[in-house]
């Protein structure tokens, strides 16, 4: 029998990928931003700077979605 109400787990299951994606990015920042940085140590800050603050962007575009719709 479908069950009427949205799922409890959908956000838990999306938050947790997003913090496993954005743990692995952010293990990785100091490589990344090095590797960059022999190049340019402009855009190796513009990058890092950009990393981390996709990981908020991408929380504060869920709950404006989240908000919009209604849950």
């Amino acid at each position: 029998m479908a069950d009427p109400q949205p799922s409890h787990r959908s956000p838990a299951i999306a938050a947790a990928i997003i913090l496993v994606c954005a743990g692995l990015v952010i293990y990785f920042l100091p490589s990344i931003v090095l590797w960059i940085g022999n190049y340019s140590p402009v855009l190796a800050t513009a990058v890092g700077g950009c990393l981390v603050m996709a990981f908020f962007a991408v929380f504060w575009l869920r709950a404006r979605y989240q908000r919009r719709r209604g849950g």
